[in-house]
């Protein structure tokens, strides 16, 4: 039977991604693929006990649970929001969703309409853009530095645009892992207050920084009228919790909440309710100091293991200060995707770049993840990944 879908499926995608570690977990590969922090330092004893607690309380923990999510852990996640200065709002400004990935597609279904104009970042969070791509929005890609966008082509791409909105994830990309500076954060504030334009801050990966610099989220330099900020506990405490939340202006977070209503009326109560004895009964901020420890030292194994091929002209990146990513460039011959197979066969895996791209896609470009895997993985990882570099290279394989 041929079967009539919508017209919307076309604008579906398949994540690169899932494609990949579909193909990764079959075989011994060494994987820096998958954005996954590390299973061996979840705080499976505390979430065993955080269960118990809420289940104490009675068959009533069963139950269903208002769209917005547990008020009380509302009130704790608005506690945490303030000491990074996010202040202004209140538990009826939060909405708790399904991950934060749930928030970026509840917001593009009450505000973007086909044709809509979104500005973000080059590159950018590939499953960000898979919504966006999905509600028809036109994509415009904002040039970037190491510093974050570039402020003099934000205003070009503003005036000839007309946007709805910016997507941005200034701490930590994914997948670039780069960091805003302060003066571009506040330039940004002034822009949007300029035009009017909204802006959703991403912020899966702001708590596991490694210098102890601190870094001013958007949505604290703005007061709450144009900023959406958007977080989650996958990265600091499980993901299979699937809890995220989105806090904004009251107006915007009502809207959500309606769509949410009709799209799964609301997210697993019982999770949020053990997450709120996690946060109220265990020490979650040390628990994140222990994780950015190891984090810190897996990321550093990775960049002394490629220092070497970057030396000598093979690669290029930044260190990154935090996040669970570094990027890679490669020779500009180099088509990451065409090479992945031989990885693969060499025993590791990546992710190409190109899907990370609104634009024009660098095919020479590559994201690894130094949150799974060991150091001593890390270091077997990069001299496997370095040699099939010199081996192309002989070869004077031209991948394009």
């Amino acid at each position: 039977m041929k079967y009539a879908f919508a017209k919307r499926v076309r604008h579906l995608q398949s994540s690169a991604v899932r494609d990949i570690l579909k193909i990764v977990n079959q075989g011994d590969v060494i994987s820096f693929a998958g954005g996954l922090p590390d299973d061996e330092l979840f705080p499976t004893r505390a979430i065993t006990d955080a269960f118990s607690r809420a289940l104490a309380k009675g068959n009533k923990a069963l139950q269903y649970g208002e769209t917005e999510g547990y008020r009380p852990l509302r009130e704790v996640i608005i506690e945490r929001m303030q000491k990074k200065a996010i202040t202004g709002f209140t538990a009826d400004d939060v909405l708790l969703t399904t991950g934060s990935q749930q928030a970026i597609d509840l917001f593009a279904r009450v505000m973007i309409s086909p044709g809509d104009v979104i500005l973000t970042e080059e590159p950018t969070y590939l499953a960000a853009l898979q919504v966006f791509q999905s509600y028809e929005a036109r994509i415009i890609p904002v040039k970037c530095d190491e510093d974050g966008m570039v402020m003099a082509d934000l205003q070009d791409k503003i005036k000839q645009y007309k946007p709805k909105m910016m997507y941005v994830v200034p701490t930590f990309s994914n997948p670039s892992g780069r960091v805003w500076t302060l003066e571009r954060r506040i330039d940004l504030v002034k822009i949007i207050h300029k035009y009017h334009v909204l802006v959703f801050e991403d912020d899966p990966y702001g708590d596991i920084q490694f210098t102890g610099e601190g870094y001013t989220p958007i949505a604290a330099l703005d007061k709450g009228s144009h900023v959406l900020y958007t977080s989650t506990f996958s990265k600091t405490a499980v993901p299979a919790l699937r809890t995220g939340w989105i806090v904004g202006p009251y107006q915007i977070i009502r809207m959500m909440a309606q769509a949410k209503q009709a799209n799964d009326l609301h997210s697993n109560s019982l999770a949020h309710q053990a997450l709120f004895e996690l946060c109220t009964h265990f020490d979650l901020d040390g628990h994140i100091d222990s994780i950015r420890s190891v984090y810190a030292k897996r990321k550093t194994a990775m960049v002394e293991s490629l220092t070497r091929a970057k030396e000598e002209g093979e690669i290029h990146f930044v260190e990154p200060k935090g996040g669970m990513f570094l990027w890679l460039e490669t020779k500009p011959m180099l088509n990451m995707e065409a090479l992945l197979p031989r990885a693969v066969e060499k025993g590791i895996a990546y992710v190409p770049g190109a899907p990370f791209f609104a634009g024009k896609p660098m095919q020479n470009t590559l994201r690894l993840n130094f949150t799974h895997a060991t150091e001593e993985q890390i270091q077997v990882g990069m001299e496997l990944l370095t040699s099939m570099f010199r081996e192309v290279n002989k070869e004077s394989v031209l991948l394009k």
